[in-house]
């Protein structure tokens, strides 16, 4: 590419005026490949336009989760919140990304208690007083996607249950704050390891955190039980997501065989996760969507 030429990143700027310094600095740097450490595509680096879209996404799926945050109780079925949040975020002008994702058949994930994630909202499914809860929302605004996730505690939950769900939104804020610049994505896995480890707590390995943007998963894969030092190249412009799914027994799961889609701890033990959308900046990070 010719410094005048358009920059790749589609901003409409000159490729000197945008993305020439930063391809000159990836060009300069050594990977090791024996670390997995790989650069990352331009195809992931989200422009001024792309991250403004995401941003206005990420609102309404913020609203959403605290539509769902004032109305959580007990006695309360989990398809009642589905369709409150399909409502809202339809109303909105948004799409809830996880309807017929897949074959997926609801609006939102509910998962509850041993439920690791992709619990299907159902009316037979009854919130319960010492239940934790996990409510997974992702929101398509005008062809961008923001996705998040938070735990709700109902009612008086047991000790043990809040430390879990304590523990792990700690395990979140501090894969955020390794997200840093120039750094590595195993950095991220690397914290949340040693912490939910630090507390006997195993990190779910079968599933991870994504990049996001114009489809619902991108590269980078996020494993939360990563290595520092390792994989992708996290770089400004790049968007992800920070979703640890941290179990109080085995980190091993399983699918449903009969729904396809709900996974639970092997030990039928209580998980928890929270999932932040984050946007990788010059400086540290920006968070899109929470």
């Amino acid at each position: 590419m010719h410094r005048n030429d358009p920059c790749w990143c589609g901003s409409g700027l000159k490729y000197k005026r945008c993305h020439l310094d930063f391809d000159e600095r990836i060009a300069a740097m050594k990977f090791n490949p024996k670390r997995g450490q790989i650069k990352p595509p331009h195809e992931i680096i989200k422009n001024d336009k792309d991250i403004e879209g995401i941003r206005k996404s990420g609102l309404i799926n913020n609203a959403a989760l605290d539509l769902i945050a004032d109305n959580i109780k007990p006695g309360m079925d989990t398809l009642t919140l589905n369709d409150m949040a399909h409502k809202f975020i339809v109303d909105n002008g948004g799409i809830p990304a996880c309807l017929d994702y897949a074959g997926y058949p609801k609006s939102i994930c509910i998962s509850i208690n041993n439920v690791v994630c992709h619990g299907i909202p159902s009316k037979k499914t009854i919130l319960k007083d010492g239940d934790i809860v996990n409510v997974d929302i992702t929101t398509i605004l005008d062809g961008y996607f923001a996705d998040a996730s938070r735990m709700f505690m109902i009612g008086e939950v047991s000790p043990e249950a809040k430390k879990l769900v304590e523990v792990t939104k700690e395990c979140m804020e501090l894969g955020i704050l390794a997200a840093k610049p120039w750094h590595f994505v195993g950095d991220i896995g690397d914290v949340i390891k040693k912490h939910a480890h630090n507390n006997n707590y195993s990190v779910v390995t079968a599933l991870g955190g994504h990049g996001v943007g114009k489809k619902f998963h991108e590269e980078p894969f996020v494993n939360h039980s990563g290595e520092k030092n390792t994989g992708m190249l996290l770089v400004p412009g790049m968007v992800l997501t920070v979703e640890p799914m941290i179990n109080e027994g085995t980190y091993d799961v399983y699918t449903d065989e009969k729904d396809g889609w709900t996974v639970y701890t092997r030990d039928s033990k209580l998980s928890a996760q929270w999932e932040k959308t984050i946007l990788i900046t010059e400086t540290g990070v920006e968070i899109l969507a929470y």
